[in-house]
């Protein structure tokens, strides 16, 4: 079981990024145009993030809710996982063909990669 677990967290962690070519998603308009319609995944993540605001999926077995707002430059979700509040946070979101990358803190912070499909 520890070991099944140990593989979920190391799967799901970012690699370090290669010479990959991002480009800043800057406007509600164009980050609706790329997820409506669409579900963003990741190894044990499924995402539907509606243009209405409204954030649900589900992430390794446990349900993901939450809102979302466009401000300024930055995708500003408040989120669930399960019964735990993963607070406001501010993204800088990047798209390179159909991955969006999603950096916390405006940027300064990690990031994980998601792929729209």
């Amino acid at each position: 079981m520890l070991r099944s677990i140990s593989l979920a967290v190391a799967l799901s962690m970012t690699a370090p990024a290669m010479a990959e070519e991002f480009s800043i998603v800057d406007s509600r308009e164009s980050f609706v145009s790329l997820v409506e319609g669409r579900e963003l995944t990741r190894f044990g993540i499924r995402l539907n993030v509606a243009p209405s605001g409204e954030i649900v999926g589900r992430a390794f077995g446990s349900p993901v809710t939450g809102q979302w707002d466009w401000d300024g430059r930055y995708f500003c979700r408040d989120l669930f996982y399960g019964d735990e509040d993963l607070g406001p946070n501010c993204q800088l979101v990047q798209v390179n063909g159909n991955t969006l990358r999603f950096t916390s803190d405006r940027g300064a912070g990690i990031y994980a990669d998601l792929r729209l499909r």
